[in-house]
């Protein structure tokens, strides 16, 4: 990194839910956790690890301005149907050596908000969920 200006600000993020442009989002999150059993080998004391498996969890943040999550998702759940999704993250700061843009497949959501609201508060909805390939469509490389 040659300068501070380069690291990337949440500011320019972009997000698409099946192709429909999330205008309310204000964060985006997705991460692969490693589901490891322990080993034991002979002759050493530290305990090792193997990767067995792995889970994709994330959550994505909007602002309360309509009710098209609960279209979406939730009059879904409503029918006893699992929907599945795909969501596609981009961040392109102008200040960056370039854009990425990353798919999500697989998305289920977690659960639905139906209501969560506070006098003097900004309406704010989380909406937590989990997946199972990513594809980059886009790196950042200097």
């Amino acid at each position: 990194m040659d300068r501070a200006n380069r690291v990337m600000s949440g500011t320019w993020g972009e997000l698409w839910l099946d192709g429909e442009k999330v205008a309310d989002v204000y964060k985006f999150q997705a991460k692969r956790t490693a589901n490891k059993e322990k080993i034991a080998l002979c002759g050493q004391m530290a305990t090792d690890t193997k990767t067995m498996s792995t889970e994709g969890t994330g959550s994505l943040g909007i602002y309360k301005t309509t009710s098209y999550m609960n279209i979406k998702v939730g009059d879904a759940l409503e029918k006893g149907q699992d929907p599945r999704f795909t969501l596609m993250g981009k961040l392109n700061d102008p200040d960056a050596y370039g854009a990425e843009r990353v798919a999500i497949y697989n998305v289920s959501f977690d659960d639905e908000t139906v209501a969560d609201w506070e006098a003097g508060n900004i309406g704010k909805m989380e909406c937590p969920f989990t997946w199972t390939s990513r594809e980059f469509l886009d790196k950042v490389e200097v």
